[in-house]
């Protein structure tokens, strides 16, 4: 990717910082709310409010499409893709699972869910032949787990049982985290915990948190694992923004115990964390509605490199370049080390 030209842009803190942010751009400006991005043919692709779905050239940002996968007005707050397609699921009832072509961008609805309580928080591929996404539960408080496998969509039974009120955020599609050997789902809600698939055994591990916890808006909104041990959850009150207390932890044995870190020293609320690539998790960066932060001493302590409002979801382009997503807008940022 060519270096991003400098911008005058609006960061309130950011000159503090600015030996760590070399340069930021807006590439996109619309209506629209965005909370899943996916990076492919260097181009940043979106889902979100409107029925909206499109991309944005990284070279080349005037190169840019939208379509509309429905005449409604659907919610998508998922991204995913495999080797051939994008998927993505509205978050209302009727739940549909849309298949967008790469290559024509042509679309179809591949799967449905009918059920009045169907939600879908996150859609996670593993790989290019496995994939899963779960919703929130049904009456019998069940965990609602859909897995594609052999190239089509199905529901999947689990004797997963969720507390009362335990639920989970479809705040940026990053509560679900995998390796090539576990998958992990984070909840929230009146319970914050850690459901942990192995899939050698195909058998699920449920784990207690510390995270903040206990009200509809509390627990954890995104995890990021870059191996079967080490892995990350941040998260907080969506009510109370400020709050920064228990809504940082990480784990170093896969995610059976959690240790919180920075409580009371971090940007406060936060809906989305991403390992920087290559750094076994040692550096990361994450966003909230009203901030940018980093780590690089594995989460223990963050600095926040700016006072945006309106991002909700981060993916790094590469070791140097991430891409910022939310309210109305995508931005890059080349961070210099």
């Amino acid at each position: 990717m060519k270096k991003i030209l400098p911008f005058l842009f609006s960061f309130l803190g950011v000159f503090s910082f600015s030996q760590k942010i070399e340069s930021l751009e807006t590439i996109f400006n619309d209506k629209i709310s965005i909370r899943a991005l996916e990076i492919y043919d260097n181009k940043v692709w979106y889902s979100g409010t409107d029925s909206k779905f499109g991309f944005v050239d990284l070279k080349n940002p005037k190169n840019q499409k939208q379509i509309k996968l429905s005449e409604k007005k659907l919610q998508f707050r998922t991204l995913a893709q495999d080797k051939n397609s994008f998927y993505t699921i509205n978050i209302e009832s009727p739940a549909e699972f849309f298949k967008i072509n790469k290559k024509d961008l042509k679309s179809e609805i591949v799967f449905k869910d009918t059920v009045k309580t169907a939600f879908y928080d996150a859609l996670h591929f593993v790989n290019d032949k496995l994939a899963y996404t779960f919703s929130d539960a049904d009456k019998d408080n069940k965990l609602k787990l859909a897995v594609f496998k052999n190239g089509k969509w199905s529901m999947i039974t689990n004797d997963v049982k969720l507390n009362e009120g335990e639920a989970a955020f479809a705040a940026s599609n990053t509560n679900i985290s995998s390796t090539k050997n576990n998958l992990w789902i984070a909840t929230g809600g009146k319970a914050s915990r850690i459901l942990k698939l192995n899939f050698k055994t195909n058998k699920f591990e449920i784990f207690d948190t510390p995270f903040i916890q206990g009200e509809s808006s509390q627990g954890i909104y995104s995890i990021d694992f870059p191996d079967d041990k080490f892995g990350v959850a941040v998260g907080g009150d969506y009510t109370k923004q400020d709050a920064n207390v228990n809504n940082i932890a990480t784990t170093n044995d896969g995610g059976e115990t959690w240790q919180i870190q920075a409580s009371g020293q971090n940007g406060g609320y936060t809906t989305c964390v991403k390992i920087k690539p290559n750094s076994k998790g040692k550096e990361m960066i994450s966003v909230g509605d009203r901030h940018i932060s980093y780590s690089s001493d594995f989460g223990k302590t963050w600095k926040k490199i700016s006072d945006e409002k309106g991002f909700f979801i981060c993916k790094w382009i590469d070791g140097n370049t991430v891409v910022f997503a939310g309210n109305g807008k995508i931005s890059v940022m080349r961070l210099k080390f």
